[in-house]
């Protein structure tokens, strides 16, 4: 190694004690953003403020011995570090902390087993870690990584915090944690991510939370965490925005996944793909209306709120099954299980009725299956299928509402009995004829079997015999469906 500069001697004496060494304002970078002091900058600070690399990673990797009673860590606040930091395959005893620090080069940490790191406030190129075992925790919070940060596999003990972290990606992917453990959760407050954040197989004990992150991969995937697990709540709220697709394909939520920001992925897909997942509780209200398809089929929920206002035209919920619904007047509920693009489905429906009916609300499980067997008329059978659909519909309401046969047979009633008022029937045996009345005998043409006994001895003339067949077609008709729709039999298959 070379000879130290007075920047690398000063880290030398105070890495003993782990004492913070400040080769910048005193004050941190994170509260002086401006002017030369700030990392963004560090690429024209002088030989005052610089620290090889090697020299880091030599006091690490146990160059200079604690001494007695110390603790021996890292701790440089306002240093350009020059080469690379390489840690790769190491084992590090000691604390790694870097405040408001400028890297020219990325740091890397592939199978590296180490304790707590922190680059805070600081600007890089990107981190390499595939690998990693931290028994700490990691923080990037309040940098700026203007390439990729990389923790497949990677197993943190106390957590990933990006609080206020930039990434701004390699054009496909900002944040790459696929398989990665996180014991005390991952922190993603008000990070912006420009690129895709791909955590899929990830296990995250501590929880998701995302409050404020903005992901910003228009046309591609914003979020990827197909079979990830999420032991607490995942918190996408606050000013969340996700330009591009967010897939949950087959995650799984010990707790609520709570999405409360806004979703954009029209060229995509799907803007939230969370199909084949498991959860608790689902939060699904977004801050404004979703612009872009959504799914979640063959999902499975204990608890569903939502806002129905907010989803979007084409919506996939068949296989979805959840025990409690809340949120969204009926209506909204029946338009929402009536959006998927393939067409009919019917399961949503029977889904949604029963939910009415465990919550002890009878009416608006007819309501829906009501609704259910219109959208199959509309969708399904050819032009008799659709007519005796129609006929079941307008008649008795597919049997759940058998009272319009009632209204229907009243109606009928009353016009045959002003049209027989008007024009009355021949008697068929005059001297053997009761006396005709008009209500009597409409009533006996309406029913299948003759009450008053009119039927048999009144014959009409004229067009009224036509219209004495159709009250006697539509009373056949009618006892069949009130028959029917009683014992809630004529249903189709």
């Amino acid at each position: 190694m070379k000879r130290l500069t007075r920047a690398e001697r000063l880290l030398w004496r105070a890495f003993p004690s782990g004492s913070w060494v400040e080769l910048g304002d005193p004050v941190g970078a994170r509260r002086t953003t401006a002017g030369g002091n700030a990392p963004r900058e560090g690429h024209s600070w002088g030989p005052e403020r610089t620290v090889r690399a090697e020299v880091i990673a030599a006091l690490l990797l146990g160059a200079r011995e604690a001494d007695a009673g110390g603790i021996p860590a890292v701790r440089l606040r306002g240093a350009r570090i020059v080469g690379a930091l390489d840690l790769r395959g190491g084992t590090v005893e000691h604390e790694l902390s870097l405040s408001g620090c400028h890297l020219d080069e990325p740091v890397v940490l592939t199978g590296c087993v180490t304790r707590t790191i922190r680059l805070t406030d600081c600007r890089l190129p990107a981190l390499i870690a595939s690998g990693l075992r931290a028994g700490g925790h990691l923080s990037l919070s309040g940098s700026h990584v203007t390439g990729v940060v990389q923790l497949p596999r990677a197993q943190l003990g106390d957590g990933l915090w990006l609080a206020g972290t930039k990434i701004d990606g390699d054009g496909e992917w900002a944040l790459v944690g696929n398989a990665m453990v996180v014991d005390m959760g991952m922190l993603a407050m008000n990070a912006h991510f420009t690129g895709g954040v791909r955590l899929a197989g990830a296990r995250l004990n501590g929880g998701l939370l995302m409050e404020g992150a903005r992901l910003h991969n228009p046309g591609k995937d914003a979020l990827v965490a197909d079979s990830m697990v999420v032991e607490d709540v995942m918190r996408c709220t606050d000013g969340f925005l996700a330009e591009g697709c967010v897939r949950l394909r087959g995650a799984r939520f010990n707790g609520s996944l709570r999405i409360e920001g806004v979703l954009r992925s029209p060229d995509t897909r799907y803007a939230l793909h969370a199909g084949h997942i498991e959860a608790r509780e689902v939060v699904l209200r977004p801050a404004e209306a979703v612009d872009g398809m959504v799914t979640f089929a063959y999902s499975r929920v204990e608890t569903f709120e939502d806002d129905p206002a907010r989803w979007p035209e084409k919506l996939r919920l068949n296989g979805l099954v959840y025990e409690r619904l809340r949120g969204g007047a009926v209506a909204r509920r029946i338009s929402w299980a009536g959006r998927d693009p393939d067409g009919f489905r019917p399961q949503p429906y029977e889904q949604l009725a029963a939910w009415y009916l465990r919550d002890g609300n009878d009416a608006l499980a007819r309501r829906t299956q009501l609704a259910k067997l219109r959208a199959m008329r509309r969708h399904r059978g050819g032009l008799g299928g659709r007519l005796t659909g129609l006929l079941l519909d307008v008649t008795v309401g597919y049997g759940y509402r058998p009272w319009l046969a009632a209204m229907w047979f009243a109606a009928l009633l009353g016009a045959g009995t002003a049209v027989f008022a008007a024009h009355p029937p021949r008697a068929i045996k005059p001297s053997e004829s009761p006396a005709f009345e008009p209500f009597a005998y409409a009533f006996d043409l309406l029913l299948p079997v003759s009450v008053f006994g009119q039927r048999d001895h009144f014959d009409p003339a004229g067009w009224t015999q036509g219209f004495a067949y159709g009250l006697i077609v539509m009373g056949w008709v009618l006892a069949t469906a009130l028959i029917a729709g009683g014992t809630r039999v004529l249903r189709p298959n």
